[in-house]
């Protein structure tokens, strides 16, 4: 689970962080040390995505969005509900250059 953060994100201790395409459109920000996951952002927005469990107050939050909804496991299902977008409406409106 991630919060939309928009583009204006800044970390302490860059010497730490690497980054790694992980797409076309996005990239994905991650902890030299440990391997945490840190961000995910898009590349033409520079709109960044964090992990919920990187912030200390989690008040306030609510669920809002679920991604690849046609990809999750059907074993779990969220009591929230939320818009949901499919794999290609992902694409769709995040890397529309990306479609097949």
């Amino acid at each position: 689970m991630s919060v939309s953060c928009g583009s204006e994100v800044a970390f302490e201790g860059k010497e730490n962080i690497g980054v790694y395409d992980a797409s076309a459109w996005a990239e994905r920000g991650f902890c030299h040390n440990c391997a945490s996951r840190l961000s995910y952002r898009l590349k033409d927005t520079d709109a960044h995505e964090v992990p919920v469990g990187l912030f200390d107050d989690q008040q306030g939050f609510e669920l809002a969005l679920q991604v690849f909804i046609d990809r999750k496991s059907a074993f779990y299902s969220f009591a929230d509900k939320t818009e949901e977008m499919t794999e290609a409406e992902v694409i769709e409106k995040f890397a529309p250059e990306q479609k097949t």
